[in-house]
């Protein structure tokens, strides 16, 4: 598979610098101004397939970072958005499907007893971390470094630069994040020590109880049920951020996997299937603090009826589609074991990890299994891979991460791992 030439993306370029007079930076979002050589402009999307203003045609496992599951522009969830546009789009009442959404919700999500439908996961993420604080009357969060809880102040800390504990923008004041403590993932001495010293003051730990956005991380065996166990008897509030795994690896999402059960719960992206749709839920003894607006959470487009519909649509099709996440896995196994086999025959070692639906792959002499092997990994190399796979077809985020869809097919991985087996060759 020869690689496009780069006039060939002419008109993503030729758009992009029109756009930077007017959009900051010729984008809406600061992920997308990491693709190289342009962030590209889009045309349409269906299924597995992307295809640029160009009319340059890619498979597609960015997945529109996440949210994408049944594939792009799926006819199912267009139809049931369309009528939901025209006739109950922005009411500024309820709904019937709002009752029909979370009932779905609470019936596929194990620690969902009641919830509170919203738009996105970071403002579903800061509901869950004021609920914890108003219900114990403590201020102390716990979150874990790597792990990603939103762009909003109050849990943007962690990330990506280290000392942990910092702001990670300029414009976030330190005091947003003064009632926030970062520890290691996988690391049980550290947590059990913060708790002997502090526990009386944590309202919460927040985790992605499957890390996926600094590296697909499991979490050793018995860590979920020891950071369960020194929440309960603190009396403080495991949150489990499922923004990415809700949905997408299994329909109960990791706390279903793990077997390990939270009190709140916040689901995203796959929720809708690309519209914008989040939920925060849990325990309903402490759901009651926002049902009695102890605890305020707000929003306009709350329950809005497009999302709603999205939403419903979609769920309805992963509780139907009997194997689909069976199917994902072995797909997203296969890409895994293929992309680290096609590096090594160029005498390269790329390492992969994650459940198949969604992975992470890195350039790395070993294993990456903490969030410091994810910052050691070569992510200047991985960077130059994912332009060279953009020129040979294939469309994977410049960061790592890969996203699958109950779209792509055997074919789909074939022409990947094709396309990546000349990407490599040229790194090599």
């Amino acid at each position: 598979m020869s690689p496009v030439a780069s006039d060939q993306y002419q008109e993503s370029k030729r758009l992009h610098d029109a756009s930077s007079r007017y959009l900051a930076g010729g984008v809406s979002t600061a992920f997308r101004m990491f693709e190289r050589p342009v962030p590209l402009v889009c045309e349409s999307a269906e299924g597995s397939s992307w295809t640029d203003v160009d009319g340059n045609r890619y498979i597609d496992f960015v997945c529109g970072y996440g949210p994408v599951i049944l594939g792009h522009s799926d006819p199912e969830v267009c139809e049931a958005a369309g009528r939901a546009a025209a006739s109950v789009q922005q009411v500024g009442g309820q709904h019937r499907e709002e009752l029909e959404l979370a009932e779905l919700l609470c019936q596929h999500v194990p620690c969902f007893e009641m919830v509170r439908i919203s738009l996105s996961g970071s403002e579903a993420v800061h509901g869950a971390i004021r609920l914890a604080r108003g219900v114990t009357g403590r201020s102390l969060v716990v979150k874990f470094a790597g792990h990603y809880h939103g762009w909003l102040d109050g849990a943007f800390t962690g990330i990506a630069h280290p000392p942990p504990g910092l702001p990670e923008s300029a414009g976030q004041p330190h005091e947003a994040i003064a009632g926030v403590v970062v520890v290691n993932w996988n690391e049980p001495e550290a947590i059990k020590d913060l708790f002997a010293r502090a526990g009386d003051r944590i309202a919460a730990v927040i985790m992605e109880p499957l890390p996926c956005n600094q590296g697909v991380l499991f979490p050793e065996g018995g860590y979920l049920e020891l950071v369960r166990e020194l929440t309960e008897s603190a009396g403080a509030i495991l949150i489990f951020d499922e923004v990415i795994t809700g949905f997408r690896i299994g329909l109960g999402g990791a706390q279903e996997r793990f077997g390990v059960i939270p009190d709140l719960t916040v689901v995203a992206k796959a929720m809708g299937n690309g519209f914008p749709v989040s939920a925060l839920g849990g325990r309903a003894e402490l759901m009651e603090a926002i049902a009695t607006n102890t605890v305020v959470h707000a929003g306009t487009y709350n329950g809005g009826g497009v999302s709603v519909a999205a939403s419903l649509a979609t769920l309805k099709r992963l509780s139907e589609d009997v194997g689909v996440h069976e199917r994902m896995v072995g797909l997203g196994g296969r890409l895994m074991a293929g992309l680290e086999q096609a590096a090594a025959n160029h005498g390269l070692s790329l390492v992969t990890a994650g459940p198949g639906p969604v992975f992470f792959a890195w350039f790395s002499q070993e294993p990456v299994r903490s969030f410091e092997d994810h910052l050691n990994a070569d992510g200047a190399m991985y960077a130059r891979f994912a332009e060279a796979m953009l020129a040979r077809g294939v469309r994977i985020i410049p960061a790592g991460r890969w996203y699958l869809t109950t779209a792509h097919d055997e074919d789909d991985v074939d022409r990947a791992l094709e396309a990546a087996d000349d990407a490599l060759a040229g790194l090599s």
